[in-house]
């Protein structure tokens, strides 16, 4: 099997990219990516393409699968340039792909996607998928929600799968992930068993993880099986402030939601934080996941649970690990590029 990854370089692809290529029967991978990387694994080559302006259709002519999970979460206070990355360069993976004649299509979709829930019924893949439309993440996982229904009925003979996670961490993958959200004056050094004596417990804050290494197994498996549709992906137990409480050692203290929301919009008005206030809004109207479907359609199973895939991301938060492709690569490596032009978008 030859299969081709778009994103190939962050934290999914990452993880896709290692679990296909531990597989016997996948002859070749080849990861895109805006910029280069470092060695990549075993039966897989990185090559440099962006999905908003190169030819796509010679790099997806004669793969078996196509994985897209190209994704630009910042600049959230520019959302009409994650929409350009990420609708529209979608949009131009989807229609290649066909253009391509590739006969199976495997795109990372979100929890995001869901419409809010208000109970803590999980979901399963027939929830609607209309986001939360406060924030630019949501609106965008939703929309290409929409885009693919009626891709599917122009392609019926193209298998369409579309992966529903939870969120998504490994421990290289953590100081990327701080830089994203949580911006620079988050100490990762600090994060750490005794170092946090309180946690604001805020209620209804909660949500679900998934390891990238199990995320990538799943990949593994919908592109060697005939399946189409949704998949729902996550891990247990359910992750609320009392449970990452429990992992630091820290006592949580009562926080309305309202003091929290008001603290994020005012750090975000100081650009003391990249993320808005809008996905603070998403993130608690998260419903959790149902994933069944998974389960006993594709044979999946996490091998890690939440404690051990949020440990594993906090130990990576203390160590500022990361990885020697430039969305993961740690802050030292980010100052260089920074300060030299390297890696720089045009």
């Amino acid at each position: 099997m030859r299969i081709v990854v778009t994103g190939a370089t962050g934290n999914i692809g990452t993880g896709v990219v290692r679990a296909l290529s531990a597989d016997p029967q996948v002859e070749t991978i080849v990861g895109l990516a805006r910029r280069t990387a470092g060695r990549p694994p075993e039966k897989a080559e990185y090559v440099r393409a962006d999905v908003e302006r190169d030819d796509l259709v010679a790099h997806f002519r004669g793969a078996d699968a196509v994985v897209h999970l190209a994704w630009l979460f910042q600049p959230t206070r520019r959302p009409e340039r994650t929409w350009r990355a990420n609708v529209l360069g979608s949009l131009r993976v989807f229609d290649a792909v066909a253009a391509a004649g590739v006969p199976k299509l495997v795109y990372s979709s979100s929890v995001g996607a869901y419409s809010p829930r208000e109970d803590d019924e999980p979901v399963t893949e027939d929830w609607p998928t209309h986001g939360w439309p406060g924030a630019a993440y949501t609106r965008e996982k939703s929309y290409l929600e929409r885009y693919l229904d009626a891709f599917e009925h122009r392609h019926p003979k193209l298998d369409v799968v579309r992966l529903r996670p939870g969120f998504v961490f490994q421990r290289s993958a953590a100081t990327e992930q701080r830089r994203l959200f949580a911006g620079p004056f988050l100490p990762g050094s600090l994060v750490r068993p005794g170092l946090v004596p309180l946690l604001p417990d805020v209620p209804g804050l909660r949500f679900q993880v998934v390891h990238t290494a199990d995320l990538g197994d799943a990949v593994r498996r919908v592109v060697k099986r005939p399946v189409r549709g949704a998949f729902n992906i996550a891990t247990g137990p359910v992750v609320d402030p009392r449970f990452v409480a429990g992992l630091l050692g820290a006592r949580t203290v009562p926080v309305p939601v309202a003091a929290v929301r008001a603290a994020v919009a005012a750090a975000w008005r100081l650009h003391a934080v990249p993320a808005s206030p809008g996905l603070f809004d998403a993130v608690m109207r998260l419903p959790l996941l149902d994933t069944t479907r998974a389960e006993s359609e594709l044979g999946w199973q996490p091998r890690h649970d939440a404690a051990s895939t949020v440990r594993e991301f906090l130990a990576g938060l203390r160590a500022g690990a990361g990885a020697d492709t430039a969305p993961l690569a740690p802050d030292r490596h980010r100052l260089h590029e920074i300060s030299t032009g390297i890696g720089r978008r045009p």
